[in-house]
Order: C-alpha cells, then structure tokens, then sequence
C-alpha cells in the first residue's frame, strides 16, 4: 500500500478497508489512461505546474465518499499532494459549499479528477436518497433499509453510504445471511420447509424468509422465523401482519416502495422498509473540481 497515513487513517475512520479502497481506485484510474496518458494534459500542462482544486457542491444533499475522494488524488499523486477535507460524511451540505480542497502537479489533478468526482457524486446521491427515507420515517419507528441490488465492485462503498445517510444495512453477501425468497420456497416444497431447511443446515445463522400472503407469515412464524419480509403488502396488509406478529418477530415492507408511500408504511409498524432503489436509482449529488491557483486566497 502506497497511500499516505492521513488518507489511510480517514478511510479507516470511515470503517472501510483502505487497500480494498486503494485497489478500487487504481483500477479505475488504470481504466481511464487505458495504458497510456492523459494526452490533452500533458500538451496543455507543464509538468511542474501546481495548482488547487476545489471540489464544490452545486447542489444540497448529503455527502458521502470524502475519504475516498482523498485516496484518488492520494495515490495519483503518490503522497505529493496536499489534500484538505472541509466537510465529513454524513454532513448536510449547500450549494457552493467546498467540500475538498486538493493541491499539487496540475496534471495529477485533472487525471483524478473524474474518478474522485464519479465516486463523490454517486456515493453522495446515495447518501442524499437515504436521507429524505429517514426524514420522511422519523418519528414511526421503521427504519430504511438497502438490499444487494447494488452496482458490481461498488457494494461496500454504496453501503456505506446509505450509513451515511440515515439508513441500516441489510445483509452484505449471499453468505453473512439467509433469504428466502419465493423462488426456494418453490424448489423447498413450501415456505416453512425453506425455513427449516435453511435452519437445519446453518442453525446459528440469520434468516430472513419473504412471504407475501397473510397464510405464508403464521406459517413462518409458527416455524421460528425472527425476521419475515412483506412482499407487496399494502398498509392494511401490513397492519394485520404487524397485528399477527404481536412481537414474535421482525417484519420489514418491500416492494415497489416509493417515499411518498413512507410515512405511511411506516406508520403500520413494520421495523424495516427495504428501498433498492437507494442504490440503483439514486440520482448523483452534483459536485464540480474548481481549479485555481495555489496561491488565490
């Protein structure tokens, strides 16, 4: 690992791990030169020039991803540039608001600006998603939630940041948790044969089961089941289920959810409202890089 402890320190503060963080950023830089240089740079740059770039909101949201911002410029620069942090993740940002101040070789500027800037943006839409779920269920109880349906490579980062956000996560891979889902209920015979079979073969192990009938959740909970998923119930559905349940397990909603509809979901409650869309849909947060002299005040 080549990064600087400053960049290391502030990813690991984060609770990610730097050198999968470090790995993830010179694959995308790598990805960018495609085996070569930056050609417009080195023609328009000189190869001592400094300067300073600013990464700046141009909208308000929620930040996320200012470490992993900082490891991009960290490891094109090779520790020569001098990286400020001027907002933590999590914060409530404005527009206009500097976010990251970076200086060093020009050139190493404009080759991570891009990558810096894809990252910051997502993970910060991501993060700004989230909020508006926790705001708009503040006060019920439920709690939002992500699932896997998250961008390949990116699963950890954009987990991350729906923490940032306000939001839980659900499990991180196919291993850490069990669901079941309709499609092992077919193949298992029954929705509490899936349980049982899924306990009997991992019996210390956290197991979801969906359902998405009124008949299906006694049945898992007549089989032990601690968490159960409501598949396409409406509020009243979910009302009843909440009212069957009476504690014996955790019920989370999922299903085409909007955040129009989260105030009431929660309202039933539900302890969990699962959103994929916190991930797969969420529009970036625009963030600019604002180059200057490093001498401008």
């Amino acid at each position: 690992m080549t990064l600087s402890p400053a960049t290391v320190n502030g990813i690991l503060a984060a609770g990610l791990d730097p050198e999968l963080i470090e790995t993830l950023v010179r694959a995308a830089i790598a990805e960018d030169l495609d085996g070569g240089v930056d050609v417009t740079s080195q023609a328009t740059v000189p190869p001592d020039q400094r300067s300073t770039m600013d990464l700046v909101c141009r909208g308000a949201g929620v930040v996320a991803g200012i470490p992993v911002a900082a490891c991009v410029f960290d490891a094109v620069s090779n520790g020569d540039a001098t990286i400020v942090e001027r907002a933590n993740d999590g914060d409530r940002v404005a527009a206009g608001q500097t976010l990251l101040s970076i200086t060093g070789r020009t050139r190493d500027l404009l080759l991570a600006e891009r990558t810096a800037l894809y990252l910051l943006c997502h993970l910060s839409g991501v993060a700004t998603a989230t909020r508006r779920w926790a705001d708009a269920l503040e006060g019920t109880g439920a709690r939002v939630r992500d699932t896997r349906k998250t961008t390949p490579g990116l699963r950890v980062l954009e987990k991350y940041a729906v923490r940032c956000g306000g939001g839980v996560n659900h499990r991180m891979s196919l291993s850490d948790a069990a669901l079941v889902k309709d499609n092992h209920v077919v193949a298992a015979g029954g929705v509490a044969a899936a349980f049982d079979a899924v306990r009997a073969m991992w019996p210390g192990l956290h197991v979801e089961v969906e359902v998405d009938s009124l008949e299906q959740l006694d049945e898992v909970l007549d089989a032990g089941a601690d968490l159960v998923m409501l598949d396409n119930f409406d509020p009243a559905g979910m009302r009843i289920a909440v009212e069957r349940t009476r504690g014996r397990a955790l019920l989370e909603a999922s299903g085409g959810l909007t955040l129009d509809d989260a105030a009431a979901v929660g309202a039933t409650g539900v302890d969990f409202i699962a959103v994929g869309a916190l991930t797969h849909s969420a529009p970036v947060l625009d963030v600019g890089a604002d180059l200057r002299d490093p001498d401008h005040e």
